[in-house]
């Protein structure tokens, strides 16, 4: 009876899936209702989640609707016009405009029974709509190629016209004569905003101004390291550096002391990129550095952080527990923040509360309740931190724990049923464990409140284009910490990076290194007898935790790093 009462809630193409054996009225029913609240096609959300076949959920269409099935394959996906509809109503509704016919306009989907999403276009373009049954996976890939192809025509006419850049600028006089020469200095205007999106464009982090007594610079940060790229005539040196401080809408007659403030530049519709700008009196003028803050890049999943398979299931495993601490430490620029919002993405669901304290937002993420540490006004750590726990939260992420106070919070927070993310800045796991300790946190407190420890670097990787054998003597592969056995079976192949018009000096892009350390029974007995870093880095050897050296030795063989640079990343 129940079955038949579940047959009869099911009609259109939901029943027409039943009937064909594609899948079954209990998965109809929960797909119904769970693509309604992600206000997302039916068939769509049934293809990204696995549960039919594209083209057998196209053609079951066809059947129930009589409407014939279109074959996207048959079109140029560049000439379409696009531009008829807003990128976020394409996106939305999982409709492709593909011609127009006087008042009428053709879009393709894969449920024709959308009609909310056909009424909304038809309302914002003033065009009749109708729609063109295609094929899901077709229509997908369709929407990101048309989606980026519009980008890059924006980034193009951006490129050519580079005063037109959206750039979110004060609307500020400068109230000091010589500053006020490079704000409306059109060629001053055009060089910054090259310089900007080469930098973008380039993959960079940062971008330093630099002034010198007989010289000026512009340098990129480029996969961890600082290239040159102009040397622009050193008489220009204040116009440049007041007019990236008149878009960071910071006093441009200030001089004396350093600055911080914000640019925003929109590269598109449906990208902005946000700079983070600084800048600091030197000796001949002010030095200006931009961090460049893409959101979208920071969001790269899991996977693609380079965990091995071991470790990614002790970070799952981790972030997955109710309450407890997550400690994620290494130097500045080691991707700890990427990492941490990694996790905070995977848990980031309507059902918990999430809230983050830092100096400052670097990635705005929707449903995160975000705070910008400000100390001036007396916003600390310590104090957001106490707001939080007043704000019924499940997760908390402190930017980092640099004092007692902040550190006695968190471990409270982490002991009365919260989770806590934070970094620490230390040069590997264990060490963790002792600065807590002399920090002044008892030993008890750190044994009950501390999960999981990751230690990380990033590192450059090879570029696939070029990368070539590099032949190194037995000798100093055995120097480098490789097992004598594992060379004389000839497991091992070296590579070095060359060069080429795909990468940056044999390098494209970077991958982490991690040491993840779980805190085990025996850690946490080695903790309450307050045992060294020596022996906590032992217990976790014992317990088959690899260290940064032994994780990056594993990228080395599999070609993905050099040893060059495996050296520059861990070695002291």
């Amino acid at each position: 009876m129940e079955s038949l009462n579940t047959n009869l809630r099911i009609g259109g193409l939901g029943k027409r899936l039943v009937d064909n054996g594609l899948i079954s009225a209990e998965d109809v029913l929960r797909a119904q209702d769970e693509a309604a609240t992600a206000s997302q096609p039916f068939v769509a959300w049934l293809v990204s989640n696995g549960l039919v076949d594209p083209t057998e959920a196209a053609l079951a269409a066809s059947q129930e609707y009589g409407v014939p099935l279109f074959d996207l394959d048959a079109i140029d996906v560049d000439q379409l016009p696009t531009q008829l509809v807003d990128d976020k109503l394409i996106t939305r509704h999982h409709a492709l405009p593909l011609f127009q016919r006087g008042k009428r306009l053709f879009l393709a989907v894969s449920d024709p029974t959308d009609h909310q999403g056909l009424d909304e276009i038809k309302f914002h373009t003033g065009l009749a709509t109708d729609a063109v049954l295609v094929e899901e996976h077709k229509l997908r890939q369709a929407l990101e190629r048309a989606l980026d192809a519009q980008d890059a025509a924006m980034s193009d006419m951006l490129d050519a016209d580079l005063e037109s850049l959206d750039i979110d600028v004060a609307d500020e006089t400068p109230d000091d004569g010589d500053a006020n020469l490079g704000v409306d200095d059109a060629p001053v205007v055009r060089y910054v905003n090259k310089i900007l999106l080469d930098a973008i464009n380039g993959g960079a982090s940062d971008i330093h101004f630099e002034p010198y007594e007989k010289k000026y610079r512009v340098r990129f940060r480029q996969d961890g390291i600082l290239h040159e790229v102009a040397t622009p005539p050193v008489n220009l040196a204040p116009r440049l550096s007041a007019r990236l401080k008149v878009m960071a809408r910071l006093n441009t007659a200030e001089r004396r002391v350093p600055q911080d403030g914000r640019i925003k530049l929109a590269l598109s519709r449906n990208r902005a990129i946000d700079f983070r700008v600084n800048t600091c009196p030197t000796l001949y003028g002010e030095k200006v550095v931009l961090r460049i803050l893409d959101s979208a890049a920071a969001q790269v999943g899991v996977d693609s952080l380079g965990f091995e398979l071991a470790q990614k299931t002790a970070f799952m495993e981790a972030i997955k527990k109710p309450y407890g601490m997550i400690l994620v430490t290494g130097p500045t620029g080691s991707g700890k923040t990427v990492t941490l919002y990694t996790a905070l993405n995977i848990l980031n669901e309507s059902e918990v509360n999430i809230s983050t304290a830092e100096d400052p937002v670097e990635i705005q993420v929707a449903g995160i309740n975000q705070v910008n540490v400000n100390p001036r006004t007396g916003l600390t750590f310590a104090s957001a931190l106490r707001a939080f726990l007043r704000q019924d939260p499940d997760i908390v992420m402190v930017g980092e724990i640099r004092d007692l106070e902040t550190a006695e919070i968190a471990v409270k927070a982490a002991q009365t049923g919260h989770l806590v993310l934070s970094t620490l800045h230390t040069n590997d796991a264990p060490q963790t464990l002792t600065r807590l300790a002399n920090m002044g946190i008892p030993a008890f407190n750190i044994a009950s409140s501390v999960n999981l420890i990751l230690a990380q670097r990033l590192s450059r990787r090879l570029c696939d284009h070029c990368k070539e054998p590099d032949e190194l003597a037995r000798d100093a592969l055995l120097d480098e910490g490789i097992p004598e056995a594992e060379i004389d079976r000839g497991d091992w192949q070296v590579f070095k990076a060359v060069g080429c018009s795909h990468c940056t000096g044999g390098y494209k892009g970077r991958i982490g290194l991690f040491e993840v350390m779980p805190i085990s029974e025996e850690m946490e007995r080695l903790i309450m007898e307050d045992a060294n870093a020596v022996a906590l880095r032992d217990q976790a050897a014992r317990e088959g935790v690899e260290d940064l050296r032994a994780s990056g030795l594993r990228k080395v063989k599999a070609g993905l790093i050099s040893l060059e640079e495996l050296n520059r990343v861990t070695k002291d």
